[in-house]
């Protein structure tokens, strides 16, 4: 049982290795779908650049106040240090011998000095050649006899004396006439008081400041960051302004040098694109001229057999093959229609199309085939010329489908009407087609426009791909697809389909404020 478990375990490893190897080889491939909702979006380049510069910053800020505390005490103890000194030298100084006695003769202005009661308290002590107590206080804490100064020199100290810390200076006085004496032992000590509040008040001279700069250092940081980043932003709105079919590169010497590599990978991807659809549209074109050709002719060579005396099953099936051969050269033309439409990189070029026109040629094309199902087509739109930006083929193509759809589903003697109707509010053109057929429920509208979709049940020999060539074809040229009720009778209410393009309408010189 262990083993098989140790084994498992062992292949587990093995798969994580894999797969983080892979992830590392080329960390910019499409994520695996499985692993796409674990994994969590990377961050963005704004966030992760801010919080590096932003953290050290951060980090920094309490380090820097620390040292400044350290150096705030260093300069507060330097004067004090000083002036402690000096006192030491002048104590020092009121020491002489007296019949090999040390004496300690104190002016009165300086007895009053070391006995007032100041902020920081001061402390003196004399010590004569005996070890005996000349002058101050007793309880003054002593030197190590290996740490006492030769004399003329003062040493410091820190140290403690009833509880409080004192900063002590001391020296000592040497009577050469008396041999064999111990020098004199001069100190002066005062607590730190005075030392703390300069020091507290250096700190919040620095650190004060530092409250205000702070903040302003974080948004400056944030701004220039943010226009460093613009290039970035200034790239994106460029690519996201350029128009579907736009294959040109990106001018690669503009970019920041840092951006230019990712700039000349993405013209490579360009380039490369741009060949694929060359192939396909090459491709496109051969086939459509390779498969209509055999059919045209399967349906001529039926067609003339069939005005051969032929026995009467001979008959059926030379008409079965003809409309069989129809209808297959009206699938491989939508085909390669919906090819051309959901290939909206394919190069198409954008041009001033007069739509009214296009939607009079597309009635005049169809009428014979509505005559021959007894059907009324007509065409309804405006007197003055509408100009949209699109492709002429591919609109034709739109307009072909949709009066076909509507001739094939709606019942012998019904009514189809083409329409164009400008709207100047919204600065678009509506294409409308309305049929007096049987109508399209609304929970089968949003699935008609699928590839080779049909409605259960309904007659009619489409393919299923005319509203799907549609959609591709509004898609292309930046319009919507409506599909709703076309009411022809209130009582009983009788209801066909309108299926309605909505195109943006070509701005003209005159329209431009």
């Amino acid at each position: 049982m262990s083993a098989r478990v140790e084994r498992a375990t062992a292949q587990a490893a093995d798969l994580d290795d894999e797969a983080r190897d892979a992830r590392y080889a080329n960390p910019f491939a499409p994520p695996d779908e499985t692993e796409a909702s674990a994994e969590a979006r990377p961050r963005s380049l704004f966030g992760e650049i801010l919080d590096w510069m932003l953290a050290p910053l951060l980090l920094l800020w309490p380090m820097s106040i620390a040292v400044t505390y350290l150096v705030a005490k260093s300069i507060a103890n330097g004067p004090f240090d000083r002036a402690l000194e000096t006192d030491a030298y002048v104590l020092a100084r009121q020491i002489h011998p007296v019949n090999g006695v040390a004496e300690l003769s104190l002016p009165d202005a300086t007895r009053d000095f070391l006995s007032a009661d100041n902020v920081d308290k001061v402390f003196y002590q004399v010590l004569g050649t005996r070890g005996e107590l000349v002058g101050g206080d007793r309880d003054m804490p002593l030197p190590h006899e290996e740490d006492r100064p030769p004399p003329g020199l003062v040493e410091f100290r820190d140290d403690v004396l009833r509880g409080n810390d004192i900063r002590v200076a001391y020296t000592t006085v040497e009577f050469p006439q008396t041999p064999g004496a111990l020098p004199v032992l001069v100190q002066v000590g005062e607590t730190l008081d005075k030392r703390s509040q300069l020091a507290n008040d250096i700190i919040k001279g620095v650190i004060l400041p530092q409250f205000v700069i702070l903040p302003l250092a974080i948004v400056l940081v944030w701004f220039g960051l943010s226009r460093g980043l613009a290039p970035l932003h200034a790239l994106q709105a460029h690519i996201r302004a350029r128009r579907p079919d736009d294959l040109s590169p990106l001018e690669s010497r503009r970019a920041p040098p840092e951006i230019e590599p990712l700039v000349t990978s993405f013209n490579d991807l360009l380039t490369r694109l741009e060949q694929v659809m060359e192939l396909q549209k090459r491709f496109i074109a051969d086939a459509a001229h390779q498969m209509k050709t055999p059919l045209a002719g399967l349906r001529t060579q039926a067609e003339l057999a069939l005005r051969q005396d032929v026995s009467e099953e001979v008959h059926r099936s030379l008409e079965q093959i003809a409309t069989s051969s129809e209808h297959a050269a009206r699938l491989v033309t939508q085909l390669l229609a919906l090819a051309r439409a959901e290939n909206r990189l394919s190069g198409q070029i954008f041009a001033p199309v007069e739509i009214t026109e296009v939607a009079r040629n597309a009635v005049r094309d169809w009428v014979q085939a509505a005559l021959a199902k007894q059907m009324d087509l007509g065409y309804e739109g405006p007197d003055e010329a509408v100009e949209i930006d699109g492709s002429l083929l591919m609109l034709r193509e739109m307009l072909s489908n949709l009066i076909d759809n509507a001739i094939r589903y709606t019942p012998a003697g019904g009514r189809i009407t083409v329409r164009v109707r400008p709207d100047a509010a919204t600065r678009q053109v509506h294409l409308e087609v309305e049929d007096t057929g049987l109508g399209i429920p609304v929970a089968e509208r949003a699935r008609v426009i699928e590839r080779f979709y049909r409605i259960l049940g309904r007659e009619g020999d489409g393919s299923g791909l005319g509203l799907a060539i549609v959609r591709e074809i509004a898609t292309m040229h930046g319009g919507t697809l409506t599909i709703d009720d076309n009411v022809y009778q209130s009582a009983p209410r009788l209801a066909g389909t309108l299926v309605r393009v909505s195109l943006k309408v070509r701005e003209t010189a005159r329209d431009l404020p």
